[in-house]
């Protein structure tokens, strides 16, 4: 009804729930429950580890081909600019690159301790004339590894780096 007020629930309507007397009230896991779930998530990060290490060295590989690839190509371009050569050296048992003008070093990187890779050459040099045609009689493949995983960089007679 419009003006009415409402009245108030019986108490005997009401009812509160009571603890049964004897019973336990838990307040936490058991150490088997613990133990459980400590173990599910051990496995599950052992298994996401193994897929992890050798996503971080095609990682670290094709990183390091593409530092590679830029050196070369800056190394080629600094021949053009300068019109005069530009030789880089490739030293794989150190993993190191250096390119160099004359006596001058334009550019140096330590790609094994950079990227933690090995590094092999078909060569040991490469060298750019001031039209940035590379010096030599064959073309260079440089290979990057690390654990299983591989990059190729190959430079042609032309002073073309492909990766």
């Amino acid at each position: 009804m419009p003006g009415s007020k409402r009245r108030p629930a019986h108490p005997s309507v009401l009812r509160v729930a009571t603890p049964v007397r004897g019973a336990t009230h838990g307040r936490g896991f058991t150490l088997a429950e613990l133990t459980v779930v400590l173990l599910v998530l051990a496995v599950l990060v052992a298994l996401a580890a193994m897929r992890i290490g050798p996503a971080a060295d095609r990682s670290a590989v094709h990183a390091a081909a593409m530092d590679v690839a830029a050196i070369l190509e800056a190394a080629r371009t600094a021949a053009v600019y300068r019109r005069s050569v530009v030789a880089v050296g490739i030293d794989t048992a150190h993993g190191t690159l250096v390119a160099r003008a004359d006596s001058v070093v334009l550019l140096r990187r330590d790609l094994r301790s950079t990227y933690g890779i090995r590094l092999s050459a078909s060569r040991d040099s490469l060298a750019f004339d001031g039209r940035g045609l590379g010096i030599g009689l064959a073309n260079l493949s440089l290979v990057a590894r690390r654990g299983a995983a591989v990059d190729t960089v190959f430079i042609s007679r032309l002073g073309r780096v492909r990766y």
